[in-house]
């Protein structure tokens, strides 16, 4: 069965595990939306399932009767696992008392599955669905050995303040979590590999900055077509599947999808990011306690990151976009006016495109920190990285990366998306010996510095490639 997945090593052996062990199981997998949490458990599990039950998707129901809807499907599900109940549950503490009697009709004598998926969702405004679900698990499940309760959601704030973080009935009583990540270069390519789509490395970093490595979204893609021709489908066709996401997917995931919103178009504007007194000053919000929550909301969504840059006060917290797909439909589609169904596959060599593929090269390097670690040979030893920007000179001198080493060198990187080797030239040499001085002037860094190149293809032999001590090419990025 799990020959399908891609990827997913660990995963795949910790929840075999937890099937396994002779213990009562409450188990939470969670990640951004579309990352693959639900084929994972049904590709393991599928077939052990006693109960498996969705909620249902708050932006398809659009507010009606929220509660009931979830209850009636709740009902639906309880009915096709074999219940007898003969009416839809008046309330959740119904519903799971239910459910006990279903799974108590089952016996105990084997392992018993259930599985929740987008549970977030059925906790409707004033439901008592938090309740209801303690008393399932504290008064019955705690106790049943054979017991292994899997849920999952992408909502991944509530995960964090309801389940993993909850101060009430359920805290500390999730036993295990499991947090889904997108995949990585290397990844996406075994599933390109898999399902015979034939693409160059270059393309495929390409189709990382716009689909950030969400299966979901690279299952889209259509062997026999170029990438560009996948992208115009995707984003740009009327009616493209990904030309609608973005409403649909902050509205599934965020009670305040329009504040997110707001925020991420901010982000999507500075590659560096702001300050949260930036935001509050550029989106004109009120400085209460509702910026300092929607930020964290994103955060733990993986859709934006904070970061101090390097030698600043570690009060200074940057917030930056760091969600692929958001940034690539906000450069391109947001908003803007195109109805040309092949914008792309027109526009492959403009300029707009080529400071997007810099920029966004950029965020997937600091993505792939692992593997350019790896490159280095210094997986093993403890580092800080962070990027750095002069504080004296307006528009100076900055470093999309410093990796600073517990070994006494920092890594100063410099990130070049290029169609050919790069080549360093009078004026660019001028510039990196500008930065490097600007550095160990003002942050006083007594380490060793070694300028890296992360780039495409590598770097052109001339008298000034000798300033480069290490390149790490695309190549490294797909380990």
């Amino acid at each position: 069965m799990a020959q399908k997945i891609i990827g997913r090593e660990h995963e795949i052996k910790e929840i075999k595990a937890l099937y396994q062990a002779n213990k009562p199981v409450f188990a939470v997998i969670y990640g951004r939306r579309r990352v693959g949490k639900t084929f994972l458990v049904r590709e393991l599990l599928g077939d052990k399932f006693n109960f498996y039950h969705t909620g249902l998707s708050p932006y398809e129901l659009r507010g009606k009767k929220l509660k009931d809807q979830q209850l009636s499907n709740f009902y639906s599900s309880l009915v096709k696992y074999g219940s007898t109940l003969k009416h839809i549950p008046a309330d959740w503490l119904e519903a799971f008392n239910a459910l006990i009697a279903l799974l108590e009709e089952q016996g105990t004598s084997k392992r018993q599955v259930v599985f929740i998926d987008e549970l977030p969702w059925m906790d409707t405004p004033r439901s008592g669905f938090i309740t209801a679900l303690e008393h399932f698990w504290n008064g019955w499940g705690a106790g049943r050995e054979n017991l292994m309760l899997i849920v999952c959601g992408s909502a991944t704030s509530w995960i964090s303040d309801k389940l993993l973080n909850n101060k009430g009935g359920l805290f500390d009583r999730t036993t295990d979590e499991i947090k889904l990540r997108p995949f990585t270069l290397g990844e996406c390519e075994k599933y390109y590999q898999a399902n015979d789509i034939v693409m160059s490395k270059f393309d495929q970093l390409q189709c990382y900055m716009a689909t950030g490595g969400i299966p979901y979204y690279i299952s889209m893609l259509q062997k026999g077509r170029s990438l560009a021709q996948n992208i115009d489908r995707l984003f740009f066709e009327p009616n493209a599947k990904l030309k609608l996401e973005f409403d649909r997917l902050y509205s599934s995931l965020f009670t305040n999808a329009e504040e997110c919103k707001t925020i991420v178009r901010l982000l999507a504007q500075k590659q560096q990011g702001y300050t949260r007194k930036e935001i509050l000053e550029q989106t004109k919000t009120t400085d209460g306690g509702g910026l300092s929550a929607t930020l964290k909301t994103l955060e733990v969504s993986d859709f934006i990151t904070s970061y101090v840059k390097y030698d600043y006060p570690k009060r200074e917290i940057y917030y930056r976009l760091t969600d692929f797909y958001s940034k690539f439909y906000l450069s391109f589609i947001d908003g803007k006016k195109t109805t040309n169904p092949t914008f792309w596959q027109d526009n492959l060599l403009t300029p707009s495109l080529t400071a997007w593929r810099g920029f966004t090269f950029e965020t997937l390097c600091i993505c792939h920190l692992p593997q350019i670690k790896q490159a280095l040979g210094i997986s093993g030893v403890q580092t800080e990285a962070s990027p750095w920007k002069s504080r004296k000179e307006k528009d100076g001198a900055q470093i999309d990366l410093v990796i600073e080493r517990a070994d006494h060198i920092n890594n100063i990187c410099e990130m070049k998306f290029c169609e050919d080797d790069f080549s360093i030239n009078a004026s660019y040499d001028k510039n990196l010996r500008h930065k490097l001085s600007t550095f160990i002037e003002e942050t006083k860094c007594k380490n060793a510095l070694h300028l890296t190149l992360i780039t495409t293809y590598g770097l052109k032999f001339n008298e000034y490639a000798g300033r480069i001590q290490k390149v790490i090419t695309m190549n490294d990025l797909f380990k």
